[in-house]
């Protein structure tokens, strides 16, 4: 795919908000695929946001907001996870559910909802990268356990796309950031979650690599 004169809604959370970065506006990773890329990339990255529904954020999940976004993307990325495994309250749920309010029912509405939104756009899932405490299934600061750990997510995420043939591109297993690798954590994601300005230009890169290959 030539990327080039595209227009790309990239729906995520505050990675792809640039939370990390020097420059929340230039630095972040949709302003970076911007950059290599020649498309115009449209940034709908809202910090500690999840897929799931929650009940403390009525309206910032991405199954909502997935539907407030620009009507005329030629491409759709969604990047997020993370926070559903990090802080989430949502079940995860099975295949079979349509509950937004369980994270395989969010992921089912939200890949229905853009399909019938842009049925003419690439619609395309990353998963999460991986992060410090990655394998905690216990959160000690929202006292609850979880049902997986991140692998688990990303695994869900790729059954879910899959099952509505959607290009996924696993960046937990191919984005060469692994922060509980001590030097990997300084050169890319010093607070072992968000990425710095190399970082975000590494997962950039990542993108437009992939994104070329469809």
């Amino acid at each position: 795919m030539n990327l080039s004169g595209l227009k790309i809604n990239f729906l995520g959370d505050s990675i792809t908000d640039g939370h990390g970065t020097s420059d929340l506006k230039t630095k972040n990773v949709a302003a970076c695929l911007e950059r290599i890329s020649g498309a115009t990339v449209r940034n709908y990255g809202v910090g500690g946001t999840r897929i799931a529904m929650q009940r403390d954020q009525e309206g910032l999940d991405f199954v909502t907001r997935a539907m407030s976004m620009d009507d005329d993307a030629d491409l759709v990325i969604v990047f997020g996870g993370t926070n559903d495994f990090g802080h989430g309250a949502a079940r995860l749920g099975t295949f079979g559910t349509m509950d937004p309010r369980t994270f395989y029912g969010a992921l089912r509405t939200l890949c229905e909802n853009m399909l019938n939104k842009y049925p003419n756009a690439e619609i395309v899932f990353l998963t999460p990268l991986h992060r410090c405490f990655e394998n905690d299934v216990y959160s000690p600061l929202d006292h609850f356990s979880r049902e997986g750990n991140l692998e688990r997510y990303c695994e869900i995420i790729k059954e879910v796309a899959g099952y509505y043939a959607l290009p996924v591109l696993d960046l937990y297993n191919t984005s060469g950031i692994q922060p509980n690798v001590e030097i990997m954590k300084q050169r890319y994601m010093p607070d072992g979650l968000h990425l710095n300005d190399e970082g975000a230009m590494k997962v950039a890169k990542r993108i437009y690599g992939f994104l070329q290959t469809l």
